[in-house]
């Protein structure tokens, strides 16, 4: 059983580009207006984010966009009868999810008929259409998924297939596969429920069209409509049995601020022969769990390790919401000696990497 013992930084993690970024954004958005107005309509796939802006708002806007985290990318889109959008995404990277949930947040009120998107949002109506990378175009009208349901760990991995395949390289396949995802589901729900993708050259048994992805998705997602633990056992350094509780699923989607880790080690008196919990101490670490589980969005229980004498509670937890404050005027008011907080920001949420299926 691994402990966790790290130094505390509670830092907020927004920097201030992002404000930087909408000051400039209110200058520059009437001129980004009339260059769309002016352009060739609709981006199509493919193309540059932003078809229709000038050379040197692009450069501008990608600068901007790049100060805040050289990772993100950005998008614009809307046209016609659809409201403009522009969406900043780290590409699927959950290390950047909580970055550009900052972002957003901090959208001024007052954009116009602006929305503004923190990951890539569904759009089933791209499915119909061509995608052009490189010199090739994808009718994605023949695009096939092969969609295996897997309940133990909650995901559908996808076999991907078009008839193109045969005369592109692999980066190609798998950027149409991205896109196709993407556009079927969403971004944040591709990395909720997606889990492994291969590309095929022939046509998978029972493929379907990627219209179809969702209604397979929402099958797996089904049961866990509500939160559920996986439990384990093992042994802890020194040869006593060891209980590990996980939360499942646990989607960093779901709480895209939260991008601290914060262990909290509590001692337990009353054990049996084995060094594990027995009453009263069972039901006083109880009482404590369900405060913890009453926190909201602003911070979230995923592990629980128990033995030896002590049990650590992991959660993730927003740095900016004050709620590490609450956790250690909670760890202070522990009765059965003295608890300990410590924290590390962990965007990626790469702790819980042992604890996943």
């Amino acid at each position: 059983m691994g402990i966790f013992r790290r130094p505390r930084d509670t830092s907020a993690t927004a920097p201030p580009a992002v404000g930087e970024f909408w000051e400039w954004w209110g200058q520059a958005r009437p001129t980004i207006e009339s260059s769309l107005a002016a352009g060739p309509g609709e981006q199509e796939p493919g193309e540059p984010p932003g078809e229709g802006l000038s050379a040197d708002t692009i450069e501008e806007l990608s600068r901007r966009v790049h100060k805040i985290h050289p990772g993100l990318q950005w998008e614009i889109g809307g046209a016609d009868d659809r409201t403009p959008s522009l969406t900043l995404t780290g590409g699927g990277d959950p290390e950047l999810r909580g970055l550009a949930e900052r972002w957003v947040r901090a959208a001024p009120k007052g954009s116009g008929d602006w929305s503004f998107h923190p990951a890539r949002q569904a759009d089933p109506e791209m499915l119909a259409q061509d995608l052009v990378l490189g010199d090739h175009e994808f009718d994605l009208e023949y695009v096939r998924l092969g969609m295996r349901a897997d309940a133990g760990r909650a995901k559908v991995h996808i076999t991907a297939y078009h008839p193109d395949f045969l005369f592109v390289p692999e980066e190609q396949q798998r950027q149409v596969a991205s896109h196709v995802l993407d556009w079927a589901l969403g971004e944040d729900d591709v990395a909720r429920w997606i889990g492994e993708v291969t590309i095929a050259m022939e046509a998978p048994i029972d493929a379907l069209p990627p219209a179809m992805l969702g209604s397979v998705v929402e099958q797996v997602a089904e049961p866990f409509g509500e939160p559920a633990w996986l439990t384990g056992e093992g042994r802890t350094p020194r040869g006593h049995p060891a209980r590990v509780g996980a939360r499942f699923p646990l989607h960093r989607q779901d709480y895209p601020l939260c991008d601290l880790h914060v262990a909290i080690a509590v001692p337990y008196r009353h054990d049996n022969p084995d060094r594990l919990p027995v009453e009263p101490s069972a039901g006083a670490l109880h009482s404590f769990e369900k405060k913890l589980s009453k926190l909201g969005d602003r911070a979230v229980l995923a592990v629980r390790e128990t033995g030896d004498g002590l049990r650590v509670f992991h959660l993730y937890a927003d740095p900016d919401s004050g709620v590490v404050g609450e956790l250690d005027q909670l760890a202070a008011s522990w009765s059965e000696g003295k608890a300990k907080v410590s924290s590390t920001n962990d965007p990626g949420w790469k702790a819980l990497a042992p604890y996943r299926p």
